[in-house]
């Protein structure tokens, strides 16, 4: 019987058709995806002989990891291969909206007005090498080559165990690849596998914006969020000096916060971008001549080998140090205009005023609280992280004013495996495979595009997790991160996937020849030379 994915024109095919299941993440698209792809996985002989080794796993929100194992009889070595199916909304597109999942089509369309393309996805589009449309980069392509591997695999027989995993939501919270995590742990005990590599397909990233070289990873950059609720005193704008403004607390901070070369970390030649902000807004639900005095503030910082713990010792200190300068000038404000003032702005940790509301409201009370701002569906955890806090300043206003300090998700830790014998003798291999392309392959320590594998291969001795559980006021809610399960997921990992550009952008593309052409042959090369 013949392959179903084995040639270039077909594996064009297989990846449009996966395209055209549009998937945005949190949409009927995305749920609906898992059940699409099993049945197309279920065209496969294996499984239709061993339905058993196709599953989906519950992702919460009706959407589903799919998880399809090739087992050979004799091998425990296995390769775990990681995807997700889901992407970003496609609104930029504007009247080519609706050719956004048909790459085909939409490149075709493109010819037609190449002059509304900014020049380098013109030239690009030229050239006929490049396959335009939401998904076809990131990352639909990627899983594309893993079901063409496991087909293969099945068919001659290789003898080494391969187990696709492709998830849901891995463009917001990554809830889906926290999910896969528990599955795969179960699935290497019930099996009696032993994972020799998590190899993830994203695209290759530029590492600029004329950047046009192909990279391998061989880590994965991690990112955390810490964030701040700024709580002052009420006032009347005709009384200004009986107050303080949270946007005058939070100036101090955001300014620190910007661009602080303290958070920035450097491994293996590698550092991480600075840290900035990405939102700040107050919580006044309308305007009046009342001041504004609580508002929110969320800070984005990459990761290479700190943990949360440190993170927040970090921040605490930068926090410190601004409401230090807060309060020094605010004191000279007070003395100008001769008023005692409302007080110091203390720095508070998300883990103390929670500890502080349980004893003054007792827990029960402290819980229903929480409850009620989870039960929101119109927000989101960053938002109902921030919420919770704020509820519990509402109920403890005697600590105020005061900067409260906390986490909201999502948190990837960093992973790196760079030194592992596996991974260099797969980076010498694959730039070798690159070279008889005449592509050069450079590799990088950490995939600058925040992935999946961010969820295996946790290392962390000093328990410096514990740091975020705490501070995360949704943790156990509505999100959690299974750490220790991710510890037992050991082995190393690489990011090897096709080339393309623009990820996000509405000239997304991907180039042709590396992902129909040279991608399956050096994937296989990859897998081949670990059994």
């Amino acid at each position: 019987m013949g392959k179903l994915w084995d040639t270039p024109e077909k594996l064009r095919t297989l990846l449009c058709e996966l395209v055209s299941w549009d998937s945005i993440t949190l949409t009927e698209g995305e749920r609906a995806f898992a059940p699409k792809l099993v049945n197309k996985l279920g065209e496969l002989r294996y499984f239709q002989d061993r339905p058993s080794l196709l599953q989906m796993h519950d992702a919460g929100l009706g959407r589903q990891v799919v998880t399809a194992l090739y087992k050979h009889p004799e091998a425990t070595e296995t390769v775990v291969l990681i995807s997700h199916f889901d992407t970003v909304q496609t609104e930029e597109y504007g009247v080519l909206q609706p050719l956004a999942y048909f790459p085909e089509e939409l490149t075709k369309r493109l010819m037609e007005n190449p002059e509304e393309l900014p020049e380098s996805a013109r030239s690009d589009l030229e050239t006929g090498k490049y396959l335009f449309g939401r998904g076809t980069m990131d990352m639909k392509m990627g899983l594309a080559l893993h079901m063409q591997l496991i087909e293969k695999a099945s068919v001659e027989e290789w003898p080494i165990n391969l187990i696709l995993t492709t998830v849901p939501d891995e463009e917001v919270n990554s809830a889906g690849m926290r999910a896969a995590v528990t599955h795969l742990v179960r699935i290497r005990e019930e099996f009696n596998l032993t994972y020799k590599l998590f190899l993830n397909s994203e695209p290759s990233f530029s590492q600029n914006p004329t950047d046009i070289a192909e990279y391998i990873y061989t880590g994965s950059i991690g990112k955390i969020m810490p964030a701040a609720l700024f709580y002052g005193k009420e006032t009347h704008v005709g009384e200004p000096m009986k107050g303080m403004t949270a946007n005058y607390i939070a100036s101090f901070l955001t300014q620190r916060m910007e661009w602080n070369d303290l958070f920035r970390e450097t491994d293996l030649g590698e550092s991480t971008p600075l840290p900035v902000s990405l939102q700040q807004k107050d919580l006044k639900l309308s305007y009046s001549t009342q001041t504004p005095y609580r508002a929110v503030a969320l800070y984005n910082v990459f990761l290479l080998k700190r943990t949360a713990s440190e993170v927040m010792d970090l921040f605490e200190e930068v926090t410190e140090d601004a409401m230090k300068a807060l309060n020094e000038s605010y004191s000279m404000i007070c003395e100008r205009e001769q008023v005692t003032g409302v007080g110091q702005v203390k720095v508070i940790r998300y883990a103390e005023l929670l500890a502080y509301a349980n004893k003054k409201l007792g827990i029960e009370q402290v819980e229903q609280l929480k409850a009620q701002t989870l039960s929101n569906e119109e927000w989101d955890d960053r938002e109902k992280s921030l919420r919770i806090v704020d509820d519990l300043m509402i109920q403890c206003q005697e600590l105020a004013p005061a900067t409260v300090i906390l986490f909201a998700p999502p948190y990837y830790p960093a992973v790196n495996t760079s030194d592992d014998p596996v991974i260099k003798d797969a980076v010498e291999l694959m730039q070798q495979a690159g070279r008889s392309f005449n592509n050069k392959i450079d590799q990088i320590h950490y995939f600058n595009g925040i992935s999946d594998l961010s969820y295996v291969n946790y290392v962390d001795d000093g328990k410096g997790w514990t740091a975020f559980e705490k501070n995360t006021p949704v943790w156990g809610d509505t999100y959690d991160i299974p750490f220790n399960d991710m510890a037992k997921l050991k082995g190393p990992v690489l990011n090897v996937g096709p080339f393309g550009k623009d990820a996000h952008q509405k000239t997304e593309r991907l180039h042709v020849d590396s992902a129909f052409v040279e991608m399956p042959e050096m994937l296989e090369k990859l897998l081949k030379s670990l059994y």
